[in-house]
């Protein structure tokens, strides 16, 4: 009777240890994080995807933070983080090994200026955008708005949507010294709050609480950007360091997928990488993939 005690409780005692074990382990056991950092105009998507994703695998948790193109591509590679999301080519940013990273597309973002409406400016041509933003104009007035100030407001240093805007809408030229934000939604805010003020966003973060001028009459839009007539628009890029793991893979495929591509894409702004009718290289070589419909 005492030996069976004595073997009963032995029995109890390495269950106990056993459940807590797994218990303290579970998330190692069962579950999956997956961590994407960088693009705030790619972050959007990614949370929504990512949400989309866990809530039918369960286990899986999909983590996005923002920080901009140069924190992501910084951080993949490094290994700190599974993704990084980048508006840009990797090979564009400096101090990064863009051979060690592998690229996966998953949508294209239009991008676009944005300005105060009580500067009263609709339509701009693209000398007029770059000498706004190189700090050659002024006043409002002198493009034809209101006598107003001209506030600038950029996007930090390394950031993927101030590269494309001023690779593409500015034409290779560098904006001037200004107030710098590090997501574009806080830039959206102050454009909107700042009488004069002037800045840039993808498509996903403009409202009707800011002016979006047209572009020598030509209207920021899926279609203008899916022909290349508005010209500021970018890949999006999610970076892995090197073959991503499965639980990862599945995820990008996810991304990729035309449950993704047909509907949450669009929905959030974005243009599918399937409905693209021209290709782009980072040189800026332009070449159709797909006749217009």
């Amino acid at each position: 009777m005492k030996r069976s005690w004595l073997i009963g409780t032995i029995v109890v005692a390495v269950l106990g240890s056993f459940f807590g074990w797994s218990y303290l382990n579970r998330d190692s056991q069962n579950g999956e994080n997956i961590t994407a950092v960088g693009s705030t105009a790619l972050q959007p998507l990614v949370e929504a995807a990512g949400e989309d994703y866990a809530s039918k695998h369960l286990g899986v948790y999909v983590n996005v933070q923002g920080g901009g193109t140069g924190t992501g591509l910084a951080q993949v590679q490094a290994g700190a983080v599974d993704l990084g999301n980048s508006d840009m080519y990797a090979s564009e940013k400096k101090g990064i090994d863009a051979h060690a990273l592998v690229d996966h597309r998953v949508a294209v973002v239009g991008i676009a200026p944005m300005v105060n409406k009580k500067a009263q400016v609709h339509d701009l041509t693209q000398q007029q955008l770059i000498s706004i933003f190189t700090g050659k104009v002024k006043n409002w007035r002198e493009v034809g708005g209101a006598n107003l100030p001209v506030v600038l407001v950029n996007r930090v240093n390394g950031s993927g949507t101030r590269a494309t805007f001023e690779k593409w809408g500015l034409q290779g030229a560098k904006s001037a010294d200004a107030q710098e934000q590090d997501s574009s939604g806080m830039a959206r805010q102050i454009v909107a709050t700042t009488p004069g003020a002037v800045s840039y966003a993808a498509f996903a973060y403009l409202d009707k609480s800011v002016t979006v001028p047209t572009l020598a009459g030509v209207k920021p839009s899926k279609q203008t950007v899916a022909n290349n007539t508005w010209p500021i628009w970018a890949y999006e890029h999610v970076y892995t360091k090197g073959q991503p793991r499965p639980a990862v893979a599945n995820f990008i495929a996810y991304l990729q997928s035309d449950h993704i591509q047909k509907k949450l894409v669009p929905s959030l702004g974005y243009i599918s990488i399937n409905d693209m009718k021209v290709e782009r290289d980072m040189n800026g070589h332009v070449k159709m993939v797909r006749e217009e419909s």
